[in-house]
């Protein structure tokens, strides 16, 4: 079978696509024929060689964590599933960017019909991340809660989440991402011209204060909210590691959103059309160098995802 694999850190360029034995389930397992699979910043960033403090690489290493497909195989103490049930679901064994892959049966949930197999592959890290990263700031109804990247996978979930909990988003995201987040309930905010300009634009917006903040963009954004007032312990970032505890700021991402029951939450809302994960582009597996190459631009609407 065709797996992603990489022997060194780099750039997408590093990225190899090569035939390797197709995997059989340990008895707690199922092997996934994979559908679809989407791809995330934080495999860039570990492909980079970049969080090797926090995730050590083995190399030659393959990749992926998100996926959505067909159960092929079954191992023997396996009772919820069987073949041919289609499927959402994760690993932590960086192995989804390939046409199988193992998979503990308690990282699955059903996909529903209506899911399209590119939204159902690239749900997991984005909804899990924007799920626990909502949660983390507490929003109330009526609150005020600025996002950065707000039209990205996670924060285009973010912001939908935070709009259904009765709070008044206010988005920061490029201008052509107006509309799209007018239309979810946000208020987009331009993020041109630099932190002074979004943090004018932000204090126009909310003239009374603002009573949280996610920042998924890093480069400032933590810090522009505490200078706007906000609680340290009601901003949350997934990516401005540094300033995770300082100050009370939090640091919830996708390990607190990992379980089968958050995902089952942001699955069911995608089916049934109270959230909406655009789909940027799909790549066939042998792309995935460009499929990384145009995520790491970081102008992705929603997700990207390769289908094997």
């Amino acid at each position: 079978m065709k797996a992603v694999r990489f022997s060194q850190f780099g750039g997408p360029d590093v990225l190899d696509v090569v035939e390797v034995d197709p995997p059989s389930p340990a008895a707690d397992e199922v092997v996934v024929q994979v559908r679809a699979a989407g791809i995330n910043p934080g495999e860039a960033s570990i492909r980079k060689g970049l969080l090797e403090a926090f995730y050590p690489t083995t190399l030659p290493s393959g990749e992926g964590s998100d996926l959505a497909g067909v159960i092929a195989q079954v191992g023997s103490s396996v009772t919820d599933w069987q073949e041919g049930d289609e499927v959402v679901g994760w690993v932590d064994t960086r192995a989804s960017h390939a046409q199988y892959v193992a998979v503990p049966a308690a990282h699955l949930v059903q996909k529903p019909q209506s899911l399209p197999w590119e939204v159902a592959g690239g749900v997991f890290v984005a909804g899990g991340t924007a799920w626990a990263a909502t949660d983390a700031v507490r929003p109330m109804k009526g609150d005020v809660v600025a996002v950065s990247a707000a039209a990205g996978g996670v924060g285009g979930l973010v912001s939908q989440l935070l709009v259904e909990r009765g709070a008044t988003v206010l988005g920061i995201a490029s201008a052509e991402n107006a509309d799209w987040l007018g239309s979810k309930g946000v208020t987009p905010i331009d993020r041109s011209g630099g932190i002074s300009a979004i943090a004018d634009r932000l204090r126009d917006a909310a003239p009374d204060g603002i009573d949280a903040f996610v920042d998924l963009f890093g480069g400032g954004y933590v810090q522009l909210a505490l200078d706007l007032g906000v609680a340290g312990d009601r901003i949350n970032t997934i990516i401005d590691f540094d300033q995770v505890g300082r100050n009370g700021v939090l640091g919830a991402g996708s390990a607190e959103g990992s379980t089968a029951a958050v995902l089952g939450e942001v699955v069911n809302r995608l089916a049934d059309g109270r959230l909406e994960l655009p789909i940027e582009r799909a790549y066939p597996l042998d792309q995935v160098g460009a499929a990384f190459t145009q995520l790491e631009q970081r102008r992705t609407r929603g997700k990207i995802v390769l289908i094997p």
